[in-house]
């Protein structure tokens, strides 16, 4: 499926990066893992196989999205595909968030993600058109308490996606998001309670997300299975964005 193709995912080195890594691997690509994780990201790449490589990225960095690139270049000949997959998590009420907290969450998960767009036309451009694939959130599709500055971000990233899949159709280049639900990773941990449970079992996919189901939805994007799909959010979220999870009210019987 992806054979001759070269894959850059950001954040590879564990979760949802690594779980793309493999999946990109599998249909035929070579895949450049990036991270700030040196040891995890490395050690990744090795066991992956020969088709992996991994360099040390700071997607805040703009200087470090262009070593990425010309890495990727230098390792494989061409650059094909991005993964904006690189992020990071925090909560935090309005009132409860710094300005420090703002700007951090802003840093990786917004500006990265413009970073990594902008960096990746000239070479993929030259390779005659490419995939890139946006990891948002389905915090960023409705207003959360307590998700203020990660919400903020993932929703800017939809708004990113769009333009950018106007802007970029032109030179070949299709862009998309995905935008997952709660998803069992390192990223985010949460202490399993009772209440927890109840909320994914009232999930119409009654369970929690798996790194491998996003992998799945990101195979898809950056294959031809979606050759006409451009500016489109594909919500894996186990149907939390669907609507009310609340139980039905007993139908009211009418004599």
């Amino acid at each position: 499926m992806l054979t001759g193709n070269v894959a850059l995912v950001t954040g590879g080195a564990r979760g949802i990066g690594r779980a793309t890594a493999e999946i990109l691997l599998e249909h035929g690509a070579s895949v450049l893992i990036t991270d700030v994780l040196e040891d995890v990201g490395a050690t990744t790449a090795d066991e992956l196989g020969e088709r992996a490589r991994f360099v040390r990225h700071d997607v805040t960095d703009e200087g470090s999205w262009d070593d990425a690139v010309t890495a990727c270049r230098r390792e494989f000949g061409r650059l094909d595909i991005l993964v904006n997959n690189a992020g990071i998590f925090e909560l935090g009420f309005l009132v409860d968030t710094s300005v420090e907290q703002f700007d951090r969450l802003v840093a990786v998960n917004q500006r990265g993600c413009f970073l990594g767009m902008r960096a990746v036309v000239p070479a993929m451009t030259e390779a005659g058109g490419g995939a890139i694939v946006n990891l948002s959130s389905a915090a960023g599709l409705t207003g959360t308490p307590g998700y203020f500055a990660y919400g903020m971000s993932k929703w800017a990233v939809r708004g990113m996606t769009r333009t950018a899949a106007i802007e970029l159709g032109r030179h070949g280049i299709r862009v998309n998001a995905v935008l997952p639900g709660s998803i069992d990773t390192d990223m985010v941990q949460v202490a399993d309670t009772p209440e927890r449970r109840r909320f994914f079992e009232s999930l119409p996919v009654s369970r929690q997300g798996q790194a491998v189901d996003i992998a799945r939805a990101v195979l898809y994007l950056v294959s031809d299975a979606s050759s006409y799909c451009t500016g489109v959010e594909l919500s894996v979220d186990g149907g939390v964005s669907a609507g009310s999870s609340l139980p039905p009210r007993e139908e009211t019987k009418l004599d």
